[in-house]
């Protein structure tokens, strides 16, 4: 008898592995407006805050914290420029992704680092990338979800919880007068299994019903 419950008790554990909250969508009802002249979109770095326990941000100097935090700010960044263009083979999107490779080499040529991001609107940032609109994250993280900061903590720490929790926004702007287009909150939780890809796929999953440019907004 407990073995036949096993396979119920695993599926059950995984169901629970990685749960999300309901997101929140907003989509500016003048978007019709914006959406025909654009034709890019840059996907910028995310902006990661790691909100480490005490016992674990003792062993953690701030420069350590800052390169974890920006290691997975590209992370993401990345993870949402792929799930993208996978998804726009499929829906059609009305614009094109900028490169995230090209977007961050603009970036630096303009001697925008990092930790400077925060420093431009996003439309200034838009203007610096030549694009129609700039698409931002938000991420606010127990612990480190790209592969390189977890591995980083996880020599640093010796070991962190086994639960995880991210609230994130995405942000889209358009580059005239950086008026917000589109803006989508969402809260996940999983284990420490949990990866800035899963992550994504979720987020992604729940937000491509709303997301804007395609042929049916």
């Amino acid at each position: 008898m407990r073995i036949s419950t096993l396979p119920s008790l695993a599926l059950v554990l995984l169901t629970l592995l990685f749960t999300a909250c309901g997101p929140s969508i907003y989509l500016a009802q003048d978007f019709r407006a914006y959406a025909p002249k654009h034709k890019t979109v840059a996907i910028l770095p995310a902006s990661v805050t790691m909100q480490l326990r005490p016992n674990e941000a003792r062993r953690v100097s701030a420069d350590q914290q800052r390169d974890m935090e920006q290691k997975s700010g590209i992370d993401f960044q990345g993870q949402i420029y792929s799930w993208l263009l996978r998804r726009g083979q499929q829906r059609g999107y009305t614009v094109t992704f900028q490169d995230v490779a090209q977007t961050n080499a603009l970036l630096a040529q303009q001697h925008v680092a990092y930790a400077d991001m925060a420093k431009h609107t996003p439309q200034e940032l838009a203007k610096m990338l030549g694009v129609d609109a700039v698409l931002t994250t938000s991420v606010r993280t127990t612990k480190p979800m790209s592969e390189g900061a977890a591995v980083a903590m996880g020599l640093l720490v010796g070991a962190w919880g086994a639960t995880n929790q991210a609230n994130i926004t995405v942000n889209i702007h358009e580059n005239e007068a950086g008026k917000l287009l589109w803006k989508y909150d969402f809260l996940a939780a999983g284990s420490v299994f949990s990866s800035t890809e899963n992550i994504v796929n979720m987020l992604m999953r729940n937000a491509s019903k709303k997301f804007p440019y395609t042929p049916k907004v």
